[in-house]
């Protein structure tokens, strides 16, 4: 089983164009530049108000990593977000409006244009088994993956692991966030 292990701070942070923050991108697939994905992970730090970019066709999630939180203004009414809420599903052309809570904050952003994903909190020592072609482990916390079969990887914190195996894993964390937010997310992929 390949697995590939990509560091977000060695990443080259993308400024927006309306200057609110910047992005990081872990993963895209296809990989090839120029072409259009079907798959994005990404991690945004947004420093200042403003609305997301519209994404027609795009499911999003969205998870906030660290500081306050943030509010998004939906079709749906409001949504408050904090580092200790789950991760929020919403159509990408819905374009939301984003109010920062108490300060700039970090998150984790994932697009599926084609096909369907998912993007849901670790729960340590707990095998994920949803049947997905390809997963990864996005870890704050760094602690060990193990696969169903085959052997443990060493995932440091604000990592992304990723194989294109659907193999069941789990993930033990070093140490747990004591203050209810998760230590990684689950991220899966199928097309259709």
């Amino acid at each position: 089983m390949a697995v590939q292990l990509i560091d977000l701070f060695r990443q080259p942070p993308e400024p927006w164009r309306n200057g609110g923050g910047h992005t990081r991108e872990l993963l895209r697939r296809p990989a090839a530049p120029g072409t259009d994905w079907a798959l994005r992970i990404s991690v945004a730090d947004i420093d200042r108000d403003g609305d997301f970019s519209a994404f027609a066709g795009v499911q999003r999630w969205f998870a906030v990593l660290e500081g306050a939180g943030v509010e998004l203004s939906l079709p749906s009414g409001r949504q408050r977000l904090s580092a200790s809420s789950s991760p929020l599903a919403f159509d990408g052309a819905d374009a939301p409006g984003c109010r920062l809570l108490d300060g700039p904050t970090r998150d984790l952003n994932l697009m599926v244009q084609r096909g369907r994903g998912t993007l849901l909190p670790v729960q340590p020592g707990v095998e994920w088994a949803e049947p997905f072609e390809a997963r990864g482990l996005f870890s704050l916390s760094g602690g060990l993956w193990h696969p169903r079969e085959g052997r443990p990887v060493v995932v440091a914190p604000f990592t992304l692991l990723w194989t294109d195996d659907g193999t069941p894993c789990r993930f033990e964390p070093v140490e747990a966030p004591a203050d209810g937010r998760p230590c990684g997310y689950w991220i899966g992929h199928a097309a259709c």
